[in-house]
Order: C-alpha cells, then sequence, then structure tokens
C-alpha cells in the first residue's frame, strides 16, 4: 500500500514558496515535486478552499501564501488537505462473532484514538515557522537562495 505522503510534501511547498517570496507556479511547485502540474492544482485547490493559498491566472500569475508561516500550523494543513482521520489503520472484521477478535478490535481502536489525538495535537502546536527555522539552522547565506538551490534541474 502507498502511503499518503501529501502532507510533507506540502509543508515542503508551503515553506518553500515562503522563503522564495511567497509565490510560485504550478509548473515550478511540479518541478519542486518531481509531478505533474495537474496534480499540483488539484492539491493546492484543496488549501485553497481552506483559505491557505489563494491563486492567480495569467502572467505572472500562480500560488500565492494568503498567511505568514507563523500563522500557519501542521494541523491547517492537513485538515486543508483531508478531514478524515490521520491514521488509518483498521481493525479484522473476519469473525465478528469471535469474542478474542472483538477485544483485540477493542483495543485496537481505543489505541488507535488516543494517539490520533495526540497526533493532532501536535501537528495544533507545531508551526511552519519552526519547521522552516529548523531547516534554515544550519544552511549559509540567503535562505530563498538554499531553498531554491536544492531544487533546481
Amino acid at each position: 500500500m502507498k502511503q499518503d505522503s501529501r502532507l510533507a510534501r506540502m509543508i515542503h511547498v508551503l515553506i518553500h514558496m515562503a522563503l522564495l517570496g511567497g509565490r510560485e507556479t504550478s509548473e515550478t511547485i511540479a518541478k519542486m515535486l518531481n509531478t505533474n502540474p495537474v496534480v499540483v492544482r488539484r492539491t493546492m485547490g484543496a488549501l485553497k478552499r481552506k483559505g491557505v493559498v489563494g491563486s492567480e491566472g495569467g502572467r505572472g500569475g500562480g500560488w500565492a501564501l494568503l498567511r505568514p508561516l507563523d500563522q500557519l500550523t501542521v494541523f491547517d494543513v492537513q485538515r486543508a488537505l483531508d478531514e478524515g482521520q490521520v491514521l488509518t489503520a483498521g481493525v479484522s472484521e473476519d469473525h465478528p462473532t469471535c469474542p478474542v477478535e472483538r477485544a483485540a478490535n477493542a483495543a485496537l481502536v481505543g489505541a488507535f484514538e488516543q494517539a490520533e489525538r495526540t497526533l493532532l495535537k501536535e501537528f495544533a502546536e507545531l508551526r511552519l515557522s519552526t519547521i522552516a527555522e529548523r531547516a534554515m539552522k544550519d544552511v549559509p547565506g540567503s535562505p530563498g537562495g538554499a531553498a531554491q538551490r536544492d531544487h533546481q534541474a
């Protein structure tokens, strides 16, 4: 099963956007992520619907951050991408009358719910500005230059 990496990828993109001036085209983002601009537009559209980014068409247009990184949390990005559960491990339903399966499922569901609450709390406290600061901590020179050099082909 393929992992959903949209959260990590969009945090990556949003931080680069901020470091590079706050605006990028779908084509530039697609190159950064090694994907198709159509995929970028669909994913960025989800962020736009939640007020994380805006878009402008035409020459000089593209995607723009609507809030500074210190006003964006990982939770904001996660919820813009998917309002469902973050942890999606399932339980067995092969033998619903089996007391062992029911007990195992109940234990797992309880653990999953606690882990989900903890994870979402951490996401809500973690600002994108903190991640950007960590990324730039050991990089000499200007943040924008370093960010851009990382993704030039």
